[in-house]
């Protein structure tokens, strides 16, 4: 199946490239991590184009026939072009759905000082650095139990371990008082590519300029020092996140459709 999707695109060479694995079934790929099970968009369905009308439900019974153990249900459809009765459909199945804007850039624009007494802005290193961003990824989703969330938080940072030991980039965070508090990493796909992944930001700390800090940083680790010619970012339409991609030079180019039901959500279907 030929993915045209920049964002699908992107996902699947980082997946690919930390140990998850793609199974191609000619109509839709399904992308698993073994290692990390309830990481939503690791343990994936990606179809090539949205079933024909009535066919919904029976893709969310395919995802649970391919992944049986689990919680949520994740299906990516490569053309983003989804009918309102298509949409209508999934939602009955018991799936949001997100349209997310994919943004590229070739430079970046310097944002304004970080309004954060004592921030630092560095690369994560040690193993308390990476700690620390499992704890501020449970501090900011809405997911599931502490223990459980903090399992999935750190199985990512493994994938992502193993792609900055690669030489494949870097996470970068904003520390305050020894603290992540504020998050973006970039890690090349392709020759001269980088896609950035999970930029986040505690909710005691947003609005002060943190989480541009955070992705100027890896942009600029991506464009020097991995040679990067063309920035990779995805951002809901609807966030306060996508204004700050913009200001820093990132500018729209397709659109990313994913639908989602989380461990815990409403079983319609």
């Amino acid at each position: 199946m030929h993915v045209s999707s920049l964002g699908f695109r992107t996902d699947l060479a980082l997946l690919t490239a930390s140990g998850s694995t793609v199974e191609d079934r000619g109509t839709h790929l399904v992308v698993r991590t073994p290692a990390n099970p309830t990481y939503y968009w690791g343990n994936f369905l990606l179809l090539a184009e949205a079933p024909v009308p009535g066919g919904e439900r029976e893709v969310v019974a395919a995802f649970r026939t391919e992944f049986p153990e689990a919680g949520h249900v994740s299906i990516g459809i490569d053309r983003p072009d989804l009918t309102p009765e298509a949409r209508a459909a999934f939602e009955a199945a018991g799936l949001v759905v997100d349209v997310a804007s994919v943004l590229t850039a070739t430079d970046l624009v310097a944002p304004r000082e970080v309004d954060e007494v004592g921030a630092e802005v560095r690369a994560l290193q040690s193993e308390e650095d990476w700690e620390s961003r499992a704890r501020l990824s449970y501090a900011i989703e809405d997911r599931d139990d502490e223990e459980s969330h903090l399992r999935f938080a750190r199985g990512r940072n493994v994938q992502e371990q193993l792609l900055a030991t690669a030489g494949r980039g870097a996470r970068f965070g904003v520390f305050v008082d020894g603290e992540v508090v504020s998050t973006a990493a970039a890690f090349t796909t392709e020759e001269g590519v980088a896609r950035f992944q999970s930029v986040e930001t505690h909710p005691e700390h947003r609005r002060k300029g943190l989480a541009a800090a955070a992705v100027h940083a890896a942009g600029r680790y991506a464009l020097d020092r991995l040679g990067a010619r063309t920035l990779v970012i995805v951002a809901d339409d609807d966030g306060e996140a996508i204004g700050v991609y913009r200001r820093l030079g990132f500018a729209d180019v397709e659109r990313q459709l994913m639908l989602e039901r989380r461990a815990g959500g409403p079983r319609t279907a």
